[in-house]
């Protein structure tokens, strides 16, 4: 048995990533050992998504601009952008104070150069609309 390891806070690096069929190529400066966050809404358990946060600034699509369409619903501070070929949502992007402002939030599924299981997954309670209590450790449950 492999000993688990925990990818530790303090390493931004540039990580790579792509949709499914590689059409869309895109790369962020983002320091996963800071942790990884999962949701329990709607969307975010729909499509499996494990999110990174980063600046505008430290992400760039780079290749497939062109492949990549968009999603909104809610509130509209944040917009999903997955690849037109292969439904894959890579990234989303938006404003929230609550994160400091504007932001792009990767979803870590499709950065190519992670081990998942170094990885801490805070998780959030988006399907009760419970933002206010934080993140924790432990998944929130869906039904109550």
């Amino acid at each position: 048995m492999t000993e688990q390891r925990k990818l530790e806070a303090g390493g931004e690096k540039k990580h790579r990533g792509t949709c499914h069929c590689g059409a869309v190529k895109f790369e962020a400066v983002v320091d996963l050992g800071k942790g990884v966050s999962r949701c329990n809404c709607t969307v975010c358990t729909k499509t499996a998504w494990l999110g990174a946060i980063t600046k505008p600034e430290a992400f760039t699509v780079l290749e497939g601009e062109d492949q990549l369409t968009m999603y909104e619903w809610g509130f509209k501070v944040g917009k999903r952008y997955f690849c037109k070929v292969c439904s894959v949502m890579c990234y989303g992007a938006g404003h929230l104070e609550q994160l400091g402002g504007d932001y792009v939030s990767i979803n870590v599924n499709c950065v190519d150069d992670v081990e998942f299981s170094d990885l801490s997954v805070q998780y959030f309670d988006g399907r009760h609309n419970n933002w206010h209590a934080g993140t924790r450790t432990e998944p929130w449950p869906i039904f109550d």
